[in-house]
């Protein structure tokens, strides 16, 4: 039992491993100090998992607001090499490249269809981004090993970064299923073509009726493939290189970051980029009563034959605006994260 002797001016206690003298305090107060027991830690919001949802869902917003013309650009170029697409209606006259693809759609579109199809493309960050960055953190602070400097083992850090991001955009694809039809509609106007769906709802209610829910997950496997590998290059990738840049040297600063980010950008770009062509292929493809593809069976199949009609590199179709948006998007995000963090008072990621 604690035994306690205290007075007006001293508190004592004698049972603990120390003992403290308090003078000066007012006699009907007492103080009881117990071995072994820590007064309970204040919570701090800031650094719960649903306030770092909601900071990362900021950041995404952010930089999807910023480099979303990259992404309809790129989108246009992987579509409009689909022969049979091309044998339907008018001729089309084919984009060339990333500046005249957005040339082209500014003067045939007008300026504002640049963001067409960016409402779904936000609801889909809503899920992805805030899902993906979350779990990896929980991944990372609960399950990865940790060295003497500090760091983690890269084979962790790369199994991880595929994991919820293949997780995080199962969730999250019927909303980019949504935003590749919205995408492609300016271009099927052009090509005397009726418009499939106006706005979201109507895309979302058309897709559903035709499909059911298992519609809703249209060509959602190379999504998800695509989505692990680009995952994997922007997480994994960044922390690695950031980390290398710091050891030699380097200042944690914007420049590292750019640097950083650009190298991650570069790796997702280069893994991700023919998954996401047979993504968008198989997204915008048109569909039976069933929600079934009229023009590929399966992913795989859309790979072969985009592969024996068009040759091997059609499926880099795209690379360079994917990776100057995934370069400019990754900065953009990283940057805007770790300000947000800082100022919010949550701890660095």
């Amino acid at each position: 039992m604690l035994s306690l002797a205290y007075s007006r001016n001293c508190i004592e206690c004698y049972d603990c491993n120390f003992a403290k003298c308090l003078h000066g305090m007012n006699s009907n107060r007492m103080v009881v100090t117990q071995r072994g027991v820590l007064p309970p830690a204040k919570y701090n919001y800031a650094d719960s998992a649903w306030f770092k949802y909601i900071l990362s869902c900021t950041a995404a917003t952010t930089a999807e607001l910023v480099t979303y013309p990259l992404d309809l650009a790129k989108t246009r170029l992987q579509i409009q090499g689909e022969t049979e697409l091309n044998s339907k209606g008018s001729r089309m006259l084919p984009y060339r490249g990333l500046v005249g693809t957005a040339v082209g759609i500014v003067r045939e579109e007008g300026f504002l269809k640049l963001w067409q199809g960016m409402t779904p493309a936000v609801y889909r960050h809503l899920v992805y981004s805030g899902t993906r960055m979350v779990l990896y953190e929980k991944l990372r602070d609960n399950l990865f090993s940790v060295r003497e400097d500090g760091s983690h083992p890269v084979w962790q850090s790369i199994m991880g970064g595929i994991v919820v991001g293949g997780a995080a955009q199962l969730l999250a694809s019927p909303a980019d299923l949504i935003k590749v039809q919205l995408q492609m509609e300016g271009r099927r106007r052009l090509e005397g073509k009726p418009p499939r769906v106006t706005n979201v709802s109507e895309a979302f209610v058309k897709i559903y009726t035709s499909g059911g829910v298992r519609g809703l997950w249209k060509g959602c496997m190379p999504n998800v493939y695509r989505s692990a590998l680009v995952n994997l290059g922007d997480l994994t990738t960044y922390d690695s290189v950031k980390r290398f840049f710091i050891k030699r040297g380097f200042t944690d600063d914007y420049w590292t970051h750019a640097l950083s980010s650009a190298c991650s950008g570069l790796i997702g770009a280069s893994l991700g980029t023919p998954a996401d062509v047979v993504k968008s292929r198989v997204m915008n493809q048109p569909t039976d009563h069933r929600g079934r593809g009229l023009l590929y069976k399966s992913s795989m199949d859309c790979l072969l034959k985009t592969v024996h009609n068009e040759g091997f590199w059609a499926l880099y179709k795209g690379f360079l605006p994917c990776w100057m948006r995934m370069g400019p998007w990754s900065l953009t995000f990283w940057l805007t994260y770790e300000q947000i963090r800082s100022k919010c008072g949550t701890s660095a990621f």
